[in-house]
């Protein structure tokens, strides 16, 4: 190492040193290497020397101003107390500073809500009035539905319906709308009980335009609309009619589908009129024709059940003549079912002949059973049996007044036929023949049974003898 410092050149060396003191030395470690040698070897001395001297000073000085030092110790002390106090606030303030963040951010979360909730207060105090107005649009609206200004009632619901789409966001204006559209069921309630009525075509157009332009309807459900409601409207006029006198419900009946089956067909061409439309949109898909169809074999299923409770034939005759008028005047809208009513009224007409036959036999079986065989004084009439002259007579022989089961019987007869007279179809006559007949024979039958069954004296069984006789010339 010593040889690497003598082979450093003199200003090397210097350099060197002065790279190893300090700042402060420097400058003493400058003023060393201008000195020479014996400078050098006295350096020491005169450094100790200088030590010296300057720790007396320090004494002297420390001497001196002992109370200054005694009080600067006391002044760190108290500083050091403070500073340490200091600190322990400083890290309790630390603590304190997230807490006070986040209240400082409260409060200006708060204080904006207010602002907003200020500024909503003067808009809403500015627009007071106008607001006023809007939330009396459903009582306004409600009064024109129950006063009948339906018009006015839609343009109202109409520019709520604007305003809920301008403002989806704002519950005031959504509120609103709700109550709006319940006003509106109100209205569309009103309005199908208006088609459930006895309107004309004018108001039935009128309707209609309210509930296209309430919108709830497609094209299809409003013609099923229209047709259930009038349908209703009839079925209505039906109930109110009297179901226990089967002749006046059936006229009640007849009449109503003759009038107003016709006018409910003609309303809905003239509304509808785009029947024959190739729009798939307007096209009802035989709607009507499916719906008339429907009524006309209700009114046919009707006629099948009440036709039977009718027991005189001249109101049969009535019947089928409002029948055969009604369909024919629904002939004009292409209603015209007198084809389906025929096999009804034979139906109905064979049941009451066989319903008066019956009871005619049954009348002389009761009558028959009870009878007391006892010669009866002639009232006048001749006794003899049919001749030549009397074939054109419609006067009853005088005979059967001395047999009162055959008169019964032959009364019963009598009125079946005059109930069939009115009403007689001539499909019919070989049904009819064959009832009269079976009706003959059911007698027979009951007088072969009495002679059986029965133990006649001598006069007796020639009274019933008698009656068989009379019965015969009456069969034949």
């Amino acid at each position: 190492m010593a040889m690497e410092v003598g082979e450093m050149s003199q200003p090397e060396a210097t350099a060197s040193l002065l790279s190893l003191a300090s700042a402060t030395q420097q400058p003493y470690v400058s003023e060393l290497l201008s000195f020479t040698l014996d400078r050098l070897h006295k350096e020491p001395e005169l450094l100790r020397v200088d030590a010296e001297r300057i720790q007396r000073q320090m004494q002297e000085v420390a001497v001196g101003n002992y109370r200054a030092f005694i009080t600067a110790a006391d002044a760190l002390l108290a500083i050091r107390q403070e500073v340490s106090s200091i600190d322990k606030h400083l890290e309790s303030l630390i603590g304190e500073v997230p807490k006070l963040t986040s209240g400082c951010t409260e409060f200006i979360d708060s204080a904006e809500n207010i602002l907003e909730k200020r500024k909503m207060n003067q808009a809403l105090l500015a627009n007071h009035s106008t607001l006023l107005d809007l939330l009396e649009i459903p009582q306004l609206m409600d009064t024109c539905v129950r006063n009948g200004n339906f018009d006015e009632a839609l343009d109202l619901e109409a520019f709520v319906s604007k305003l809920a789409t301008l403002h989806p966001k704002l519950p005031v204006i959504q509120a609103l709308a709700a109550e709006v559209r319940q006003t509106t069921q109100s209205l569309l309630s009103q309005l199908l009980q208006k088609l459930r009525s006895n309107i004309q075509l004018p108001e039935c157009l009128r309707i209609i335009g309210y509930l296209r332009r309430i919108g709830v309807f497609g094209e299809y459900e409003m013609r099923l609309q229209f047709l259930r409601c009038r349908e209703a409207w009839l079925t209505g006029i039906l109930e109110d009619l009297d179901q226990k006198n089967a002749y006046e419900y059936l006229k009640g009946m007849i009449n109503c589908h003759r009038m107003h089956l016709f006018d409910v067909v003609n309303q809905y061409r003239a509304i509808f009129s785009d029947d024959t439309s190739g729009s798939e949109e307007n096209y009802d898909g035989g709607l009507l024709f499916s719906w008339a169809m429907h009524q006309i074999t209700s009114h046919l299923k009707t006629l099948k059940i009440m036709l039977p409770k009718i027991t005189e034939g001249g109101s049969l005759s009535n019947i089928l003549d409002q029948c055969m008028y009604c369909a024919m005047g629904l002939g004009g809208v292409g209603l015209d079912f007198r084809g389906l009513l025929p096999p009804l009224f034979e139906e109905a007409v064979l049941n009451l002949f066989s319903k008066n036959m019956s009871t005619a036999v049954e009348n002389f079986q009761l009558v028959l059973d009870s009878h007391r065989w006892v010669p009866l004084p002639s009232v006048g009439f001749p006794s003899s049996g049919i001749n030549e002259d009397s074939k054109d007579d419609v006067t009853p022989p005088s005979y059967l007044m001395e047999h009162p089961p055959l008169a019964v019987f032959i009364n019963g007869v009598s009125s079946a036929l005059n109930e069939l007279r009115p009403c007689a179809p001539l499909s019919l006559k070989n049904v009819v023949a064959h009832e009269l007949i079976k009706g003959l024979q059911a007698v027979s039958d009951s007088l072969l049974r009495y002679n059986t069954t029965r133990m006649l004296r001598l006069s007796e069984s020639n009274l019933f003898l008698s009656l068989c006789r009379a019965f015969v010339e009456v069969e034949f």
